[in-house]
Order: C-alpha cells, then sequence, then structure tokens
C-alpha cells in the first residue's frame, strides 16, 4: 500500500513541476508579443497581471495537454497485453 502512495506523489510532484514549468515558458514567449498594440500602457500594473494570468492559464492548458498526452501514451502498453 505505501508503493502507491509513493507513486501517487511522485506523480503529483512531476505534475506540479511540469505545470509550472510551462507556466514560465509561456511567461516568456509573452515577451515577445507587442503588448504595446493591445494595451495603452503595457507596463501597467493592470497590464502585467493580466499577462500574468494569460501565462498561467495558457501554460495550465498546455501542460494539461502535455500530461493528459503522456498519461495516454503510457497507458498503450494495455492495448498489446503487456505490462
Amino acid at each position: 500500500m505505501s508503493d502507491i502512495y509513493s507513486s501517487a506523489g511522485w506523480n503529483a510532484l512531476f505534475s506540479m513541476f511540469v505545470t509550472l514549468g510551462l507556466i514560465v515558458v509561456v511567461w516568456f514567449l509573452f515577451k515577445e508579443i507587442r503588448w504595446d498594440k493591445i494595451f495603452r500602457h503595457p507596463l501597467s500594473p493592470g497590464a502585467r497581471l493580466l499577462q500574468l494570468l494569460l501565462a498561467i492559464i495558457v501554460g495550465h492548458l498546455l501542460a494539461r495537454f502535455v500530461l493528459d498526452y503522456w498519461n495516454w501514451t503510457s497507458s498503450l502498453k494495455w492495448l498489446f497485453g503487456s505490462g
């Protein structure tokens, strides 16, 4: 039973790192966007907060896709009867 808890803990830790890592990647990618075309004052606290929230949302969605894909590919072994 301890192995199940340990595995779940490592899986959670891996998911957290993937999610936080992709949020950081999206934040750096968002720095390449010309925000002055969207916001009147792109360096204002409100514009920065919106950029941060958008980075969190997009990073989370991207991480969810990557983690789902990881789980799907690891589940393919059950299709072929080996485990």
